[in-house]
């Protein structure tokens, strides 16, 4: 894999990951929430119109822009496990930016995720 393919893969799982973190954002601002039949449009508004959703929204839109870009360059049996590496991404940012727990048990899947990824990108 050449750099400006790795730079591709990379980028769209950063920006995969940072829509996930995003959106989370977004719903915290909005807080706990049930769709129901009277609630529906008022949440529904209320989540269009957070910036963090809509710039989730919008990290999303790149990151296939930019994830078609890096398939064209890499076989889908390489690129798509590397999409694995956003777990990690967002266990780490949820757990600085939210207070999300990061148990041993996720450190260890992390580290399991790690090593799935070295050996599929050495393969």
């Amino acid at each position: 894999m050449n750099p400006l393919s790795l730079f591709c893969i990379l980028a769209g799982v950063t920006l995969n990951a940072g829509a996930q973190l995003l959106l989370k954002a977004g719903t915290n601002a909005v807080g706990h929430f049930e769709f129901t039949r009277a609630n529906i449009l008022p949440i529904g508004f209320r989540l269009a119109t957070q910036p963090p959703i809509i710039g989730g929204l919008a990290c999303y839109v790149i990151s296939v822009v930019v994830w078609v870009v890096g398939l064209s360059r890499v076989d889908v049996s390489i690129a798509y496990p590397m999409l694995s590496l956003g777990y990690i991404v967002n266990a780490f940012a949820a757990w600085y930016l939210f207070g999300e727990v990061l148990s041993m048990q996720k450190l260890i899947g992390i580290g399991i995720i790690l090593i799935g990824v070295f050996v599929l990108a050495r393969s």
